[in-house]
């Protein structure tokens, strides 16, 4: 249960609104106790004075639909699942008509269902395909475009499972994949325009027997073998083209997999005479290594760019059609705070992933994105985090916007050269959106960057605390015990665990003040999140309070910490720097924010630290 006031801040209320609402009835299961109304974790915002339970409503009929989660085949998700219609992509692409597109997305954006689309669309089939487009956008265009239907020959790969420890585990995943896309074109084995040769490589390659240099070559070779057999050029869409190169970086094999992928994608790409057309995604723009060197056809398509901003992920138009389709419209302003805030190009995107995962698992708010991967990006960043950096992550978690250069050329490997580099990471990871940008005469971005939603904040946390406790500044034992003494309501405890958990992080931080303060404070918001919203240097009583944690129910004491820093002190200076921290709560009227929230039980922490020793007082006060 929430108290009224809880509620009003969630909902964009007041709490006299709120009350009203209780007094009448309109939320269902909110209980008084004595003057205050208590309501249902689960109830949520009314749109026309009615509250859900948040299980979403099947239509009359039953026929709903099933959310299509992990589908990226395009036949089957288009006839039987919700499929949200992102064919005037085709339209886009065949009014620009690009050579070679490089489309660059975060995972789990669209990207490899997207490409099956293009791949259905354009294939040249025995089957009669375009009665999967008849009803979609794409049909509606005219014949200018339903020309195109059914038309090509088509190489089709998808590299977003490569994902293995070592170069030789790679190489045969590849090589299967090539064996399983020359099998879909078997019948060039039996076509009077191919030499002998030719049918003796494709068999190589079919049979699995072909060499690493050989398969380097497949897409060069098999474009001109189709060309010859059908007399066209095919289209080559590669899927998650940089997944093996990530892989690489992170497992030893970097040199192996960009040699490689440099031979493997020239031969297709630059100077190709054997292709009508080339598609390409993945998350990074484009290697430094120059794995596309000399491709002077490539048109490259990123989250910067105002070109097919709204193809990959969700429209908010969208999803108030899913949403209203599921019969849960009164979950937008939920939906909205978790999953939305993307910007790609200049529209507004939501996570389709976890808007899908969200909306068929009973509209319960969770980090579904984040936990679909690995996040080696922040890992990374934290690995290398310099004060500055420390300074930024901490700006963000508090919802701020920073000013960062955005360069959309790196790759993992130039995190170790500029540590800067991290914020092109993260944001074309997903890590970020840019509200403000500006181009800069050598191609970069100055923007200013902000976390997009709530999903993404608390990845940011979550990766924070297991940072900590990877480096020894934290263990779980101490993360456990804060928590409980938190729900216990134990000041001694809580004294005794945040001691624990500050003496640690002063063993691993430096012990300069500002960098032992973003420490702290990011360890803090890691831990105390799902509990706390946290504040810090904002203005209270009568000046500025170090930090503030609100609690989210009421279960939980409200806290106000003042943090003093002086080298060289001795234990009893120390200790009498801490009771003076702890008087100027009090003397300042610190606590009045919260008194103001409602809060009735707040525990007040002065804590003073010196080189590497710390001394917490501490006092509570129940209203």
């Amino acid at each position: 249960m929430k108290s009224s006031e809880q509620i009003a801040e969630e909902w964009g209320l007041s709490k006299i609104t709120i009350n009203d609402l209780c007094n009448k009835g309109k939320i269902l299961g909110a209980v008084k106790q004595g003057r205050k109304w208590l309501v249902p974790d689960d109830a949520v915002r009314p749109a026309d004075g009615r509250v859900s339970s948040g299980k979403y409503a099947k239509k009359k009929d039953g026929k709903t639909r099933p959310l299509p989660i992990g589908v990226s085949d395009y036949v089957r998700a288009q006839s039987e699942y919700y499929y949200v219609d992102k064919t005037l992509l085709i339209k886009e692409f065949l009014d620009q008509k690009p050579l070679v597109s490089l489309f660059a997305r975060p995972r789990r954006f669209g990207k490899t269902l997207n490409m099956d689309m293009l791949r259905v669309f354009f294939e040249i089939s025995a089957e009669d395909t375009s009665k999967y487009f008849v009803d979609k956008a794409i049909w509606k265009c005219g014949e200018e475009y339903r020309k195109h239907q059914g038309k090509y020959p088509v190489i089709f790969l998808t590299f977003k499972d490569v994902k293995y420890d070592s170069w030789e585990s790679t190489v045969a995943k590849i090589r299967g994949l090539l064996q399983n896309e020359f099998g879909r074109h078997q019948e060039l084995l039996s076509s009077s325009e191919l030499a002998e040769y030719e049918k003796a490589y494709f068999s190589k390659v079919l049979n699995g027997e072909a060499s690493a240099v050989e398969m380097s070559e497949a897409l060069e070779k098999l474009s001109q073998m189709l060309a010859a057999h059908y007399g066209k050029a095919p289209i080559i869409i590669i899927d998650e083209y940089d997944t093996p190169i990530q892989e690489g970086y992170s497992k030893d094999f970097y040199d192996e997999i960009i040699g490689f992928m440099r031979n493997f994608f020239s031969g297709a790409f630059k100077d190709n005479k054997n292709i009508t057309y080339g598609f390409l995604t993945g998350i990074l723009r484009i290697a430094q290594e120059s794995i596309f060197s000399g491709l002077n056809n490539l048109t490259v398509n990123s989250v910067m760019d105002d070109e097919y901003d709204e193809f990959f992920g969700f429209t908010s138009s969208e999803v108030r059609k899913m949403l209203e389709y599921y019969g849960v419209a009164d979950k937008e302003d939920e939906l909205k705070d978790w999953y939305d805030g993307y910007l790609f190009g200049s529209t507004e995107i939501y996570n389709p992933w976890s808007v899908i995962n969200y909306i068929s698992r009973g509209c319960i708010p969770q980090a579904y994105w984040v936990n679909t991967g690995k996040n080696e990006v922040l890992e990374d960043v934290l690995t290398i985090a310099t004060d500055d950096i420390t300074e930024r992550l901490y700006a963000l978690l508090r919802g701020e916007k920073v000013v960062a250069r955005i360069d959309q050329n790196v790759v993992y490997r130039s995190l170790a050269e500029d540590p800067a580099n991290i914020y092109s990471l993260l944001l074309v990871a997903g890590y970020l959106k840019t509200p403000k940008k500006e181009l800069q005469a050598d191609g970069a971005y100055l923007c200013e960057v902000s976390i997009p939603n709530r999903e993404i904040a608390s990845v940011y946390k979550s990766e924070i605390l297991s940072h900590l406790m990877q480096i020894g500044a934290i263990t779980r034992t101490t993360a456990n015990m804060i928590a409980e003494s938190l729900y216990a309501n134990d000041i001694k405890k809580l004294q005794k665990a945040i001691s624990e958990y500050m003496d640690k992080s002063i063993s691993f931080y430096d012990a300069g003040a500002e960098g032992f303060y973003h420490g702290l404070t990011l360890g803090l918001i890691a831990l105390l999140d799902n509990q706390y919203r946290i504040k810090s240097n904002r203005e209270s009583g009568d000046g500025r309070y170090d930090i503030s944690l609100i609690p989210r129910e009421k279960k939980y004491p409200g806290i106000i910490m003042e943090l003093k820093w002086k080298s060289g002190l001795e234990e009893a200076e120390l200790e009498k720097l801490s009771i003076d921290a702890l008087g100027q709560i009090d003397e300042k009227r610190y606590d009045l924010e919260l008194k103001e929230e409602g809060i009735e039980n707040i525990i007040k922490l002065g804590i003073a630290f010196s080189g590497k020793k710390v001394v917490i007082n501490a006092k509570q006060s129940v209203l």
